[in-house]
């Protein structure tokens, strides 16, 4: 398809620098098979859920993935920052690396008091790293040295600091190792579960470690000559039986964001079934796609030319989600990661 239809013009002022407060207080735009839309709180997401279903939650946790140094040559010491993209074993990392064009293999990066060696350089800032340290001693001075790595739409007008240590985080979050928080999450808090959890709304996890690919817009001019960036995704056995049981009586999957979404799908075959899953997946989803488990989806709006928006427009139509959009857009909803939320509720 082309890219160009997923395109839209976002005014500047819609971006949300800080999210809303209490969580689960920020707007959730409504949209019902039939094209209707109604304008609620996140808050309100108990309404649109019945016992039996099952909220599906994404629990990694994200890593404070910047980190700024110096390249040491004998020719000097130039300044450098890197952003963790992927680990790769106990002590190496794919990683994003700004300015990459002063990067050579073999260097030697100097951050505080943790060296590291470039093995190799790619494409567009891609470089590998390997660590002096490594496992849970990397881990730990990572954390001490480390930024929360914010989207650039963010990050290019404040700074990281104390709040979004905490407001950059869900409220579940388990696993390490993402570099980007599963946006939709962010709305959910300890009062909306219980909430959930009275209704008969059973709550389920997966992981995926979010990778910054996942939110990067689309430079291929056609969908089919663009490349997914790999990321790692878990979905335990016991987890899937029980999602199993909840299609099997008739309940429903909501998953909450993307990322939640994708690992389902990665993890249910074209018999409906999901199955458990761990390893990776570059699952790109868009308009045409046949969705096997998933049957609610709890959204931040995206970024024009994504794979993101073009996931959602697969889940319920382009010319839905353009219409979604454009009113989102009018009404001064607050988009990405910070920004507020839409309920879609697909067609049987």
């Amino acid at each position: 398809m082309d890219v160009g239809l997923f395109d839209f013009e976002l005014p500047e002022e819609r971006i949300a620098l800080r999210p809303a407060s209490p969580r689960d207080s920020a707007r959730m735009l409504v949209v019902w098979p039939d094209g209707r839309l109604e304008h609620r709180q996140v808050s309100h997401l108990p309404d649109y859920l019945e016992a039996g279903d099952a909220l599906l939650v994404n629990d990694t946790k994200v890593i404070p993935a910047r980190l700024h140094g110096h390249r040491l040559r004998e020719t000097g010491a130039a300044k450098i920052e890197i952003l963790l993209h992927r680990r790769l074993s106990v002590n190496r990392y794919s990683v994003l690396a700004r300015p990459a064009k002063k990067l050579t293999v073999g260097d030697t990066l100097q951050f505080g008091d943790l060296q590291a060696q470039v093995v190799s350089r790619g494409d567009n800032g891609e470089a590998e790293l390997r660590f002096a340290q490594s496992g849970a001693a990397l881990d730990q001075t990572i954390a001490a040295l480390g930024e929360m790595p914010l989207p650039p739409y963010i990050a290019g007008r404040r700074k990281a600091d104390a709040r979004d240590i905490s407001d950059y985080q869900t409220v579940f979050a388990r696993e390490s190792g993402s570099v980007a928080a599963p946006t939709a999450g962010l709305h959910l808090t300890p009062e909306l579960f219980a909430r959930l959890a009275q209704k008969g709304v059973a709550r389920e996890a997966v992981t995926l470690h979010v990778g910054l690919g996942t939110f990067l817009s689309v430079t291929a001019e056609d969908t089919s000559q663009h490349r997914m960036h790999v990321e790692t995704a878990q979905l335990d056995a016991e987890t899937a039986a029980r999602l199993n049981a909840v299609h099997a009586r008739g309940g429903r999957i909501a998953a909450v964001g993307t990322t939640s979404l994708r690992t389902l799908e990665s993890a249910a075959g074209t018999d409906r079934l999901v199955r458990p899953f761990a390893g990776d997946t570059d699952i790109f989803i868009t308009p045409g796609y046949e969705f096997r488990a998933a049957d609610i989806l709890l959204t931040n709006f995206h970024l024009p030319r994504s794979t993101l928006f073009m996931l959602v427009s697969a889940f319920m139509g382009l010319e839905v989600m353009k219409r979604v959009y454009a009113e989102a857009i009018a009404q001064d909803y607050r988009f990405y990661s910070y920004g507020d939320a839409c309920l879609l509720l697909r067609a049987p």
